[in-house]
């Protein structure tokens, strides 16, 4: 919830007294840690946004750390996402004509069954566990973007991450044959 009390103008000098300093030595540290595929400015923006939005909450204790913090998150986003595979709808047969000379058909079946096993594993897990383990894993959001969408601590993320992993792992093994 907002405070009332945090004027725009108490904002703003909160900002450029705690924040805005730190930039040069915030685009340097970021430039030197994600090298390309990462906008180095839009970063920065953004993390102005949540810094200003947490302020706003009263949740930022450690205006620096927070900042670096929150865009180096930002920046390991960007990275994940880029690196995430596409997958296509089962329906769409625009080129099923065509043979896909990557996989043969054996690694393509076996890929389709972990795949198949994995759902079934993350399936098993407790509501909040599963819904916490795709909004990660499935989806790359941070642990505080997560702890933000469902109104609950960041160590409470961890925790249930942890659980997922460890459940999952227990059921791949004891499921692979």
């Amino acid at each position: 919830m907002l405070n009332p009390k945090k004027n725009a103008l108490q904002a703003d000098i909160w900002f450029r007294e705690n924040i805005y300093p730190h930039e040069p030595m915030l685009k340097a540290w970021l430039s030197n840690r994600f090298s390309s595929g990462v906008d180095i400015d839009d970063v920065i923006q953004e993390a102005y946004v949540r810094i200003l939005k947490a302020y706003h909450q009263n949740e930022v204790k450690a205006p620096k750390a927070y900042l670096f913090a929150v865009s180096r998150n930002l920046a390991m986003d960007i990275v994940r996402r880029s690196k995430i595979i596409q997958f296509n709808s089962l329906t769409e047969t625009e080129n099923s004509d065509v043979l896909d000379a990557g996989d043969s058909i054996p690694e393509s079946i076996a890929r389709n069954q972990e795949l198949a096993l994995l759902t079934k594993a993350i399936q098993t897990l407790p509501a909040q566990c599963r819904r916490i383990f795709t909004l990660r894993k499935v989806y790359c959001m941070s642990q505080i973007e997560i702890a933000e969408k469902l109104g609950i601590s960041v160590n409470t993320v961890a925790t249930q991450l942890k659980i997922g992993v460890k459940k999952c792992s227990a059921y791949m093994k004891e499921h692979v044959k």
